[in-house]
């Protein structure tokens, strides 16, 4: 019988043999399908994402950990391509309101269908008990980091 010990560095094994390759496989699909399919760097996709999760430039700098007058030239960039807009505060001129525009949504939306499509591809290999076991992994990787 093995201990818990000993399962638990067998998972951690696993989880380092795993995961980071994982999601820099995933995330090297996301970079090629937004620089090549929507002409926008990783950093303006990553712009874009923060934005739609409602962050300010400040809160986005802050996540980004880069100047706010970095981040604020990639946003520059980004509404220059229609996919960002500022809206001035009303009640507090120093803030400015980011929001994505129906391009910018469309973009996010299309890159992650399409990145959604190709991680599908790649679980077609997969029967459906390995899906189960996956999807009950995920939920317990949930749990241990929550």
């Amino acid at each position: 019988m093995t201990s818990l010990k000993d399962l638990q560095e067998l998972t951690i094994d696993h989880f380092w043999e795993t995961i980071p390759p994982l999601w820099n496989s995933i995330r090297s699909h996301i970079r090629a399908t937004a620089t090549g399919n929507f002409d926008i760097t990783v950093e303006q996709f990553h712009v874009l994402r923060f934005v739609r999760r409602g962050m300010s430039i400040s809160e986005l700098a802050t996540a980004k950990n880069i100047s706010r007058p970095a981040i604020s030239q990639a946003v520059d960039v980004l509404v220059k391509k229609g996919l960002l807009s500022r809206v001035q505060s009303t009640t507090d001129r120093r803030y400015v309101e980011l929001t994505l525009t129906k391009e910018g949504n469309a973009l996010l939306d299309s890159v992650f269908k399409e990145t959604r499509g190709w991680m599908k591809e790649r679980m077609n290999k997969l029967s459906t008990d390995e899906l189960e076991a996956i999807a009950k992994a995920m939920t317990a990787l949930k749990k241990m980091l929550d």
